[in-house]
């Protein structure tokens, strides 16, 4: 079991229920999923850019990503339909709270001027959704080997029924979220 998860089911589940009210432990909010994003603009005239994000997204997550294509053509940018344009992976259980316990104690932390997550990256329904510039603040991708820097989008899907209890979760699990007055 991982540091992260058993933190969890051991201390911050009770926690959590106590502090937002809750009878049943069920209903105390939880991780469902994280979904990991990388488009990538140059694959429609460089294939292998897309393979290298491929590569770099299976170093990140642990598991092989799959492809995105695109879902209309736009003639200004020479993107036809089922064009492929990026790449995804969606992560749960084990490696889901791995992961996200890297990027909260390793990964964010490592990022270039970072003070901490902003409050507006909550959707409204506890889904938390963040954008590193670059994938090389992970560990597991060389900087040497890396043919060109990609962003890469984050989704923290949660069981929360809002911000609040959303919020409240991922402070709990150590996410580095500034505080709302800043």
């Amino acid at each position: 079991m991982s540091r992260l998860k058993d933190l969890y089911q051991k201390k911050i589940l009770p926690s959590l229920q106590k502090d937002l009210g809750y009878s049943n432990p069920f209903q105390v909010p939880r991780l469902k999923k994280v979904v990991l994003n990388m488009g990538v603009g140059r694959a429609v005239k460089d294939k292998k850019s897309l393979d290298q994000a491929m590569e770099d997204l299976k170093l990140i997550s642990g598991q092989w990503p799959a492809v995105t294509k695109a879902k209309k053509a736009i003639s200004g940018f020479s993107l036809r339909k089922g064009m492929p344009i990026g790449c995804r992976v969606t992560l749960r259980r084990e490696r889901m709270y791995e992961f996200v316990d890297k990027l909260f104690n390793i990964v964010l932390p490592r990022t270039r001027d970072f003070n901490g997550l902003d409050m507006k990256g909550f959707d409204g329904s506890g889904n938390y959704s963040l954008g590193l510039e670059e994938q090389v603040a992970f560990p597991e991708v060389d900087p040497n080997k890396v043919s060109g820097l990609r962003g890469l989008q984050i989704t923290i899907v949660t069981t929360a029924k809002n911000n609040q209890e959303a919020e409240k979760l991922l402070r709990a699990l150590g996410c580095p979220l500034k505080s709302a007055g800043k």
